[in-house]
């Protein structure tokens, strides 16, 4: 690892957290001495990633909108879901999420709105505990590796209070969705909501995401038709991105990404 890469890395989603901190606030949480963390923010405001206003405090600069847009306009995954995700809201009536792995989080790289034309807010870019969403717990199934760190990690972050944070209760939901391939969550990262998922595998049989639908804890997610339309979804977009099967017959014990 490159130290002074780790420590701008480390600015920047401190920043992303506080929203703006001064030089100090900053250095604390950070635990870093001012003198090294000046350094770090003079060079990401010369390249736009951090601004400091009058006051003297920083904040993520404009730089950081360009890699992100770069990233959704350039991220294989994303590209290949858009048709079968559009297709999927208007079948189901649902909104649409695509998901992928960031450590112990899920972040949301796509989303279609509920094709009623009510009100609506764009979720593209947040991020969720993969243990409070169906679409985390689709990728946990099939990524050994990743399920077994989360697990050890305890205590896991309670969302609602119908997270389900026990690990032996979550190994065993996990194991439900390699049976089936189907996740579902119910009013666990948000009360009121509820979602059913399905993992997306590549071209090396790797889950590298998962897709899935969000609908109102009042209507039952255990409906085999809705089951089947975020599955076939699943099987689509994972064949366009070439994967042999699905789920894999192997079942990768690693994702594709971090």
């Amino acid at each position: 690892m490159i130290q002074s890469v780790d420590r701008a890395v480390a600015v920047l989603l401190e920043l992303q957290g506080a929203r703006r901190l001064r030089l100090t606030e900053l250095a604390n949480r950070l635990s870093l001495p001012n003198s090294t963390v000046h350094g770090i923010v003079a060079t990401l405001v010369t390249r736009g990633m951090v601004e400091q206003d009058a006051s003297g405090r920083y904040a993520l600069g404009p730089g950081v909108l360009r890699l992100s847009n770069v990233y959704l306009d350039s991220n294989e995954l994303r590209l290949r879901a858009l048709s079968w995700t559009e297709a999927l809201a208007e079948r189901s009536g649902c909104a649409v999420r695509v998901g992928v792995p960031l450590e112990r989080d899920i972040v949301v790289i796509h989303h279609v709105l509920r094709p009623d034309g009510s009100h609506q807010m764009r979720e593209i870019g947040i991020d969720i505990p993969a243990h409070g969403t169906a679409l985390g717990k689709a990728v946990l199934a099939f990524d050994a590796r990743r399920a077994e760190e989360l697990l050890a990690a305890a205590p896991l972050p309670k969302l609602t209070g119908r997270t389900c944070v026990d690990g032996e209760e979550l190994a065993e939901q996990l194991a439900r969705v390699r049976d089936d391939g189907i996740a579902t969550a119910l009013d666990e990262a948000i009360l009121g909501e509820s979602e059913v998922a399905a993992p997306i595998f590549d071209a090396h049989d790797a889950v590298v995401g998962a897709v899935g639908i969000v609908l109102s804890s009042s209507a039952a997610t255990g409906d085999r038709l809705i089951n089947d339309e975020v599955r076939r979804t699943a099987v689509s977009i994972s064949r366009e991105l070439g994967a042999s099967a699905w789920p894999p017959r192997s079942r990768p014990r690693t994702s594709a990404g971090s």
